[in-house]
């Protein structure tokens, strides 16, 4: 009990003999300087005693600065019995203008701190190694024409780990902007310091002639930054909000030159291609042959590129696709790309050209005009039975084959020939004594036409619209007693034309499309589409059917002219 009495009496001894802690030094430093316009760096004031927080009043530098968040933080270390105290005040600022500026004197209880000269520089001019953030952007060129996609990369350097951050697209007046692909995150060594790296691109197209400004793209955001306090074994990171802006850079925009002929395109480099069935030597009538045309060109806007609308036989009928527009990034390069994909339909066999496709386009770097050329490609059609060339009989085909052959075999050949004329003609002549009447009412070509009737509903039943077709060319073709083409049968009633365009529509149309994929939705709507067209074809062809023939009133009509 004596001992603990002893220590109190101790202490109390030693807090009477001390001299009261007081302020009595207040100091402020800056974290660099120079500094560039618009980055922040931090402003450090410290006091030596425990003090309260709003002791500190620095709305006196809002007249030259952005002032950004302010920390506050405490500190006492007791050594050999004295104690140590410390209030620190981390104020984040960045300077609005460039030049000569002054951190004025603060005072804390009739202490005051010292001024501070700020000297600030322009930004981008101090070097790249003492930065901790810094921009860097670039043009593809200096010189361009209206319309012409100019390339701007602009590449964010941080020596410092990133928590949140915002990278704003250049300002351009008188021209479009946009984004290009995705966002690359690397790495790079400059001056022998490792940055990462954040690089974005972007497609600018002038729209006026004449000089265009580009104001470059800035950041904003925080990062992480090793802390200034002092003492302790271990250190921490702190957020320290943090801005910086790429240079701004100039471009001169010259017009379209007069001489250009064509819908304008300017570009570096412009190509066509076409994707076509190579493995399919001959195409038949009423079947689909789906072709596309691809257009490529590298450093032009997707939407400058032309529509193409190749020219086509009138035989062949063109169902086309919506055109599709894209642009992406291949080796450093922008490449836009238009393709047109069309289902090509004839009606009729024979020999086709599908004519050479031509784009005019301006090349800048040669400063001439250029042509991509598609050649021309010549197709084979053949039609169905009505409308194929008939073979040569086997006999005569080995004949002509066999020049060498004896002269024995000939004579054979020939009497078997008239032997089998002699023999059609013996049974045409019992067919009309059997019936007199049998050419007036033409009945070998009704039997025909109701074979022809039965195989046609076959194919409607089986939804093929190749087939339904190409039994619709033998069925006419029966009727009338010759070969009829697609656009034959059109012509026989406006109900038939508008039912044969109908299924070309829905059966072609949607199966140019198989290069895709189609939902199932598409799917029964196509489905649905084909199954009305068949129905309205049946329709079209039953009832011309039914009509009376014309021919046969002009034909007896003179018998009985009264």
């Amino acid at each position: 009990m004596v001992k603990k009495h002893f220590f109190i009496l101790l202490l109390l001894v030693i807090g009477a003999l001390s001299p009261a802690y007081a302020l009595t030094k207040l100091e402020a430093s800056v974290d660099r300087n120079p500094v560039m316009e618009g980055e922040y760096f931090v402003l450090n004031i410290s006091a030596d005693d425990e003090l309260d927080t709003g002791k500190l009043d620095t709305s006196i530098l809002l007249k030259d600065f952005i002032v950004g968040r302010t920390s506050v933080s405490r500190s006492t270390q007791i050594m050999n019995f004295d104690a140590v105290k410390e209030t620190r005040w981390q104020v984040l600022l960045a300077p609005k203008q460039k030049g000569q500026l002054t951190i004025p004197s603060f005072s804390i209880d009739g202490v005051s701190s010292a001024e501070i000269p700020l000297k600030v520089v322009e930004s981008g001019s101090q070097p790249m190694q003492a930065n901790n953030l810094f921009i860097d952007a670039k043009v593809s060129t200096d010189e361009a024409y209206v319309g012409q996609l100019i390339t701007y990369k602009v590449k964010l350097y941080l020596a410092v780990e990133l928590q949140r951050g915002v990278l704003n697209a250049p300002v351009v007046e008188g021209a479009q902007i946009k984004q290009i692909g995705e966002d690359k995150d690397g790495s790079e060594i400059v001056d022998g310091r490792r940055y990462r790296v954040i690089e974005r691109t972007y497609g600018i197209i002038p729209d006026l002639p004449g000089q265009v400004n580009i104001k470059g793209a800035t950041f904003s955001g925080d990062v992480l930054v090793e802390s200034q306090r002092r003492g302790g074994m271990f250190g921490f990171n702190e957020s320290r909000p943090m801005q910086a802006g790429a240079p701004s850079l100039t471009v001169q925009i010259n017009p379209p030159p007069e001489s250009f002929q064509g819908q304008w395109l300017v570009a570096d480099l412009v190509a066509l291609k076409e994707n076509f069935p190579e493995e399919i030597n001959e195409f038949t009538v009423g079947s689909p042959i789906t072709r596309t045309i691809t257009l490529l060109a590298s450093n032009a806007d997707e939407n400058s590129l032309p529509d193409i609308v190749p020219a086509l036989p009138s035989e062949l009928k063109s169902y086309p696709e919506k055109p599709q527009r894209q642009t992406f990034v291949r080796d450093a390069q922008v490449i836009s790309q238009y393709s047109i994909t069309s289902a090509i339909v004839a009606s009729k066999a024979g020999t086709f050209t599908l004519p050479e496709v031509k784009v005019p386009w301006w090349n800048p770097r040669l400063k001439r005009q250029e042509t991509a050329t598609l050649p021309a490609r010549t197709i084979i059609v053949k039609g169905g039975v009505s409308t194929d060339v008939p073979p040569a009989p086997a006999w005569q085909a080995n004949s002509a084959a066999d020049s060498g052959g004896t002269w024995l075999t000939k004579v054979f050949a020939a009497l078997w020939l008239v032997t089998l004329i002699l023999w059609v003609i013996t049974l045409i002549a019992w067919r009309r004594a059997r019936n007199p009447q049998a050419l007036i009412h033409h009945d070998q070509p009704e039997i025909a036409s109701v074979s022809g009737l039965r195989g046609l509903e076959q194919a409607c039943a089986q939804g093929q619209a190749s087939d339904i077709l190409q039994q619709l060319q033998q069925y006419f073709s029966q009727m009338h007693g010759c070969a009829m083409t697609l656009d034959k049968i059109a012509s026989l009633s406006p109900a038939l034309s508008q039912a044969i365009s109908q299924l070309q529509q829905s059966a072609y149309g949607a199966q140019a499309k198989s290069a895709h994929a189609k939902s199932a939705q598409a799917e029964a709507s196509q489905s649905t589409d084909l199954k009305v067209a068949i129905s309205a074809l049946l329709t079209a062809v039953k009832a011309y059917d039914k009509r009376p023939s014309s021919n046969t009133h002009l034909s007896l009509s003179p018998l009985n002219p009264r």
